[in-house]
C-alpha cells in the first residue's frame, strides 16, 4: 500500500471514531458547537473515502482511453472536498439558528469538554501524520485533507473553549455563536 493510500486509510479510521464520538455527544447534550464537529467529522470521513478511491485511480497507468493517465482525478477530489465542506456549513449553520430560536440549553457539558480534548488530541496528531506524508509524497489530495484537518484544529478548539464559557457562564447563545460560527467558516 502506498503512503498516501496508508494516510487516507487512517485518516478515514480516525475520523470514523471521532464521528461516534462527538455524535453520541452532540446529540446527548444538545451543544450545536460540539454537534457541528459531529458533522464535520462525517463529512472527513466521507472525503477521505474518497480520497482512497481518488488516489487508486490517479495512480492506474494510462490506458486506451486515459492516454495521459488519471493524475487530474487528484485534484478533482479535492474539488469534491471543498464542495462537501461547504455543504456541511450551510447544515451547521441551520442547527445553530434552530437551537437559537428555540432557546434549547445543552447538557453533559463535562463530558463534553473532555470528548472536545481527546478529539483535538488525535487531531492535532492526525495533523502532523498527513503534513508528513504530503511533505514526503508531494500528494495534493493528502495536502488538502491535511489542510482540512488543520481547520478541524481550530474548529476543536473553538468548540472547546465555546463549551468552556457556557458552563462557566451559563450563556447558552455563546454555544450558538460558535457553532454558527464554524458554519460559516
Amino acid at each position: 500500500m502506498t503512503p498516501q493510500k496508508k494516510a487516507t486509510v487512517v485518516s478515514s479510521s480516525v475520523a470514523a471514531v471521532l464521528t461516534l464520538i462527538k455524535l453520541a455527544i452532540g446529540i446527548t447534550s444538545g451543544s450545536v458547537a460540539v454537534l457541528a464537529s459531529a458533522v464535520d467529522s462525517i463529512l472527513d470521513m466521507f472525503v477521505s473515502i474518497f480520497n482512497y478511491f481518488a488516489i487508486s485511480n490517479s495512480e492506474k497507468p494510462a490506458d486506451r482511453i486515459f492516454n495521459y493517465g488519471r493524475g487530474k482525478i487528484e485534484a478533482l477530489a479535492s474539488v469534491i472536498e471543498g464542495t462537501i465542506i461547504s455543504i456541511s456549513g450551510l447544515f451547521l449553520l441551520y442547527q445553530a439558528a434552530k437551537k437559537a430560536i428555540n432557546n434549547e440549553a445543552s447538557q453533559y457539558l463535562e463530558i463534553s469538554i473532555y470528548v472536545m480534548i481527546v478529539s483535538l488530541i488525535i487531531t492535532i496528531s492526525l495533523v502532523i501524520y498527513l503534513s508528513y506524508v504530503a511533505k514526503k509524497t508531494n500528494s495534493m489530495v493528502i495536502k488538502a485533507d491535511a489542510l482540512h484537518y488543520k481547520t478541524d484544529v481550530f474548529s476543536n478548539l473553538a468548540v472547546l473553549i465555546s463549551l468552556l464559557l457556557v458552563t462557566f457562564t451559563g450563556y447558552e447563545i455563546i454555544d450558538v455563536f460558535v457553532g454558527g460560527g464554524i458554519a460559516i467558516y
